[in-house]
C-alpha cells in the first residue's frame, strides 16, 4: 500500500508542519479576536469581505461558495444564519429559479467596517510585523504560484 509513496524528507516535513502550525495558530487567533471584538465569526468576515469586494455587494451563492472553497450546503446554511442576524439578505435570480444571491445589508456593511480595522491591526501585529519586506515578497510569490497551480488543477 505504501509502495511508490514519495515520502517527505525531514526538511520537507519540517517545512510543511511548520506551515500548518502557523496557519492553524494564526487563523485561530484571528478568529478569536474577530469573535471577541466584533461579534463576527471568521466565516462571517470571509463572506462579508467577498460581498464588499464587488460593487453592488451581491454574489451568487455558487460563486461565493467557490471563492471560499465551501460546499453549496455549507454556504446555504451559513448564509441562512447571517440572514437571521441581518448581515445579508437572499435574492432569487430573476433569470434562473435555482440560483440565489447573497446581498450585504447596511448592518453587514457596518459590521465589516467596524471589524476591518481590528482585523488589519491583528494581521499586522501577529504576522506582517515579523517579516522583512523581502520575506513578504517571497511569501507572496510562493502563495501566488501555489494558488495558480491549484486553480489549474480545478479547471
Amino acid at each position: 500500500m505504501t509502495d511508490g509513496v514519495n515520502w517527505l524528507t525531514a526538511e520537507e516535513q519540517h517545512a510543511w508542519r511548520s506551515f500548518v502550525r502557523l496557519h492553524e495558530r494564526l487563523i485561530g487567533r484571528l478568529a478569536h479576536l474577530l469573535q471577541t471584538e466584533s461579534r463576527l465569526s471568521a466565516t462571517d468576515y470571509a463572506v462579508l469581505v467577498n460581498l464588499t469586494d464587488v460593487p453592488d455587494g451581491r454574489r451568487q451563492y455558487q460563486d461565493l461558495a467557490r471563492a471560499l472553497e465551501w460546499e453549496k450546503s455549507r454556504m446555504s446554511h451559513h448564509i441562512t444564519r447571517m440572514i437571521g442576524r441581518g448581515l445579508v439578505t437572499r435574492e432569487d435570480s430573476p433569470r434562473d429559479g435555482r440560483a440565489a444571491y447573497a446581498v450585504i445589508t447596511e448592518a453587514g456593511r457596518e459590521a465589516i467596517a467596524a471589524a476591518a480595522p481590528l482585523h488589519v491591526q491583528a494581521v499586522r501585529s501577529l504576522f506582517l510585523d515579523h517579516l522583512t519586506p523581502a520575506e513578504l515578497r517571497t511569501l507572496a510569490e510562493i502563495s501566488v504560484r501555489v494558488v495558480e497551480k491549484l486553480d489549474e488543477n480545478d479547471a
